[in-house]
């Protein structure tokens, strides 16, 4: 599941067609669960010279990194090992299928970009290299984002790179919020609360949103579930169960009840962002605040609020935190039928080196970089709303690494319990047995 919004794009200042909030990289038809893993162990990391005459090929999607970007990453590989590098795009529509089909065949492509919750997909049916080996040249002391990291680590081994996220942040609405009395954002959730308050006070239309926050979305509402210290999932001997039934993730749940129940309108409950459009509503002026990816869609709908719209972390509980996020991005995994593994390994080396995240992920694309230590030394280069989404990134939490992962993401079971939640069909106590169940159903289920 991948977010397709670039800090760029967060600030405005980007205009370019990508994928919708959310967008799947797993396929519909995709079935996954718990099985072995293990696809090749890797040589060491190529060095100097190793690869002159040898070509590596590297599948990238369309519409993620620009030519400029990978130009980078690849004139870093080739200037440590001589090898050259043959990029080939690829297309959304059916993807997994495409990546499974290549990964079975003896000559598939070396490098390949999975989306971030997908790897486990390919990692159970042994179509991926283990690069767990290798972690401490590849990260290179840096400390890689959980929610990049997390989905790519099963079963304790790694077979992925992170190479760039995107996430979601605190949008508001700089003058409703100063009509209310507020000129600065709040740093805690009882600041935010207080806030609200007064904005709710001082817009008392039952049409008015202090805080939109539809009841189907998903990938906000779990901020408050990591944020009380609950998880979706739990694993243990190899079996997963849902975990949505402890006492954290039952506090998390009643605090985002309580939350959109006071903020959000009745209309939003039943609703995803989409139906009616979130950032339709607040470009109307329909609501003070919202939690997205970005304010380019907004700006779509009216640009003149370019000047209005403010930015920050949503605040954890916890003074002094901020609320754990859903990271949506990519990582770069290796085939382990791949005759260059060496080189591949070189390439990952490359990719995530701290100089071309830098330069190249944030410089040029301006995507949320791999590691915690590149946000740190790239914010300050950002414009002042897109600070914001760097700063949340740095606190994520990864979503169940297993390839049933994505059975569930595609049924939409996840985006009903909220919905049920918000709208008081069930309580949190019984919604949550009967998405444990279902979890724990879908993450054992045997690979297909």
């Amino acid at each position: 599941m991948r977010i397709r919004i670039s800090a760029a794009q967060a600030a405005g200042t980007v205009l370019v067609p990508l994928l919708a909030l959310g967008a799947t990289a797993c396929s519909s038809s995709a079935s996954g669960g718990t099985s072995s893993t293990g696809g090749a162990q890797p040589a060491a990391v190529a060095g100097s010279g190793s690869g002159a005459g040898k070509t590596l090929t590297v599948w990238y999607m369309d519409g993620d990194l620009s030519t400029e970007a990978q130009k980078a990453i690849d004139d870093k590989f080739t200037a440590a090992t001589g090898a050259q590098v043959k990029v080939e795009i690829q297309q959304w529509d059916g993807i997994n299928t495409k990546i499974a089909t290549a990964l079975a065949q003896d000559n598939p492509p070396d490098v390949i970009e999975i989306g971030n919750t997908d790897v486990p997909l390919f990692a159970a049916s042994s179509g991926l290299t283990d690069i767990t080996s290798a972690l401490p040249q590849l990260q290179n002391g840096q400390h890689w984002l959980p929610g990049l990291e997390g989905p790519a680590t099963v079963d304790g081994k790694s077979y992925g790179a992170p190479l760039f996220a995107g996430n979601r942040a605190v949008i508001y609405n700089k003058k409703i919020w100063a009509a209310a009395g507020i000129t600065t954002a709040p740093t805690t959730f009882t600041q935010l609360t207080s806030d609200l308050d007064a904005i709710k006070a001082k817009n008392p239309a039952p049409d008015f949103s202090a805080f939109y926050f539809p009841g189907r979305y998903w990938y906000g509402a779990l901020q408050f579930v990591w944020d009380a210290g609950g998880q979706l999932a739990t694993e243990s001997g190899g079996k997963w169960s849902g975990a949505l039934e402890s006492p954290q993730a039952q506090q998390g749940l009643t605090a985002w009840k309580s939350f959109v129940g006071k903020y959000s309108s009745a209309a939003s409950q039943d609703v995803d962002t989409t139906a009616p459009d979130f950032n339709t509503l607040f470009a109307q002026g329909k609501t003070a605040t919202i939690l997205n990816s970005n304010i380019n869609r907004i700006l779509k709908v009216d640009a003149s609020l370019k000047d209005d719209i403010g930015t920050f972390p949503f605040p954890s509980a916890t003074d002094g935190k901020t609320q754990p996020v859903f990271l949506g991005g990519s990582d770069l995994a290796i085939a382990a039928k791949s005759k260059n593994q060496s080189l591949a390994l070189a390439y990952l080396k490359a990719a995530t080196d701290p100089s071309v995240q830098s330069s190249a992920i944030v410089g040029i694309d301006h995507w949320i970089p791999a590691s915690s230590e590149v946000i740190d030394q790239t914010i300050s280069t950002l414009p002042d709303v897109s600070k914001a989404f760097f700063t949340a990134a740095k606190t994520s939490v990864p979503t169940p690494a297993v390839a049933g992962w994505a059975t569930v993401e595609s049924d939409k079971s996840i985006n009903d319990f909220f919905a049920d939640i918000a709208t008081g069909r069930k309580s949190p106590a019984d919604a949550a047995k009967t998405l444990d169940a279902h979890l724990s159903q879908a993450l054992n289920a045997p690979a297909q």
